[in-house]
C-alpha cells in the first residue's frame, strides 16, 4: 500500500474515493473479518459486523486525525461495533453477556465455518471466563499475533498494562484447560 497520509487523502477525495475504497477493502477485510470472529464467534454475526464496520469507516472517515495508523483506527471500530453487537444482541435475548457468550460457544460445533476440535472448543470456554478486557487482548495477542503496540493504540491501554493482562489471562487459560 502507499504512503497511508497519500493514501487517506485518496480515500477522501472525491475521484478517488471509489477506487481507495475497493484497495482498503481488498486490504483489510480478512483481518478485520478474523477480529471481529474472535470477538463474536459466529460467523453471520461477524459479517455483519463486518459490514457495519466499514459503513462506520467510510462514515468517519473524514474524522480520523492520523494520531493512530489507520489499521489501529479501523481496528479499534471494530472491536466496538463486535463489542456493541454482543451488548444488544444479549439485551434483545434478554440475557447477560456472559450467558450469550456460553450459548454462543456451545453452538459452535453446529457452525459450519468453525473448524475446530474439541481442544479448540476448550480453549473458547477457558476464554469466555476471563473478563472483557482480557478476553480482548489474549484472542488478539493468541490468535492473531498483533503487537502490543498495536494492541494499545486499538485498546487505548498502556503496552504494560496489556503485558500484564495478557500474562493472567495465559495463567487463568492454562488453570482452566488443567482442571476441565
Amino acid at each position: 500500500m502507499i504512503d497511508e497520509k497519500e493514501f487517506i487523502k485518496q480515500l477522501l477525495h472525491p475521484k478517488t474515493q471509489n477506487k481507495a475504497f475497493e484497495v482498503l477493502l481488498s486490504e483489510y477485510q480478512k483481518p478485520l473479518y478474523h477480529h471481529i470472529r474472535n470477538i463474536v464467534l459466529n460467523h453471520d454475526d461477524a459479517d455483519d459486523v463486518l459490514q457495519n464496520t466499514f459503513v462506520k469507516v467510510f462514515q468517519y472517515l473524514k474524522n480520523f486525525k492520523g494520531e493512530s495508523k489507520l489499521f489501529s483506527w479501523m481496528y479499534r471500530i471494530a472491536t466496538n461495533e463486535a463489542l456493541t453487537f454482543l451488548t444488544q444482541k444479549a439485551k434483545l435475548s434478554g440475557i447477560t453477556s456472559e450467558e450469550l457468550q456460553s450459548k454462543t460457544i456451545n453452538n459452535l460445533q453446529a457452525d459450519s465455518y468453525f473448524d475446530g476440535d474439541e481442544i479448540q472448543l476448550k480453549l473458547q470456554k477457558a476464554i469466555a471466563t476471563l473478563p472483557e478486557k482480557q478476553q480482548l487482548v489474549f484472542k488478539m495477542k493468541y490468535f492473531e499475533d498483533l503487537k502490543y503496540d498495536d494492541i494499545s493504540e486499538i485498546l487505548g491501554t498502556s503496552v504494560g498494562a496489556l503485558k500484564a493482562s495478557y500474562h493472567h489471562a495465559v495463567k487463568k487459560v492454562e488453570t482452566f484447560i488443567t482442571s476441565n
